[in-house]
């Protein structure tokens, strides 16, 4: 199930009742609220994440993905930068899966 499309749909249709751990159920309840209202966090909210296995580093790397990307859709929005098509997101996931978000090898610097 780790990868399908399945898991990702019942997550984004409700992470409370989907297939996951509650490790990472713990998480989206944070994340949801970053989403939803990040000024209503609390050290209850934190403290339930590092219960359930996340470490303070793993927790600021979730808010920091979270925020980037609401900061990344707001910026598309306002600019109308269009999206992809849906098979530009296929290919780039499967690129990404394969061979990672860095070259294999350094290329070659461009000539000046």
């Amino acid at each position: 199930m780790l990868g399908s499309r399945e898991l990702v749909s019942a997550v984004l249709e409700d992470y409370t009742s989907a297939p996951i751990s509650d490790a990472e159920r713990a998480l989206f309840a944070l994340i949801a609220k970053v989403v939803e209202d990040s000024t209503s966090i609390t050290a209850d909210d934190l403290a339930r994440a590092r219960d359930a296995g996340w470490t303070d580093e793993a927790l600021y790397d979730a808010i920091t993905v979270c925020a980037l990307f609401q900061f990344y859709n707001t910026w598309i929005d306002a600019t109308g930068v269009s999206d992809m098509p849906a098979f530009a997101y296929d290919m780039s996931g499967k690129r990404l899966a394969t061979m990672g978000y860095a070259y294999a090898e350094e290329p070659e610097p461009a000539a000046r």
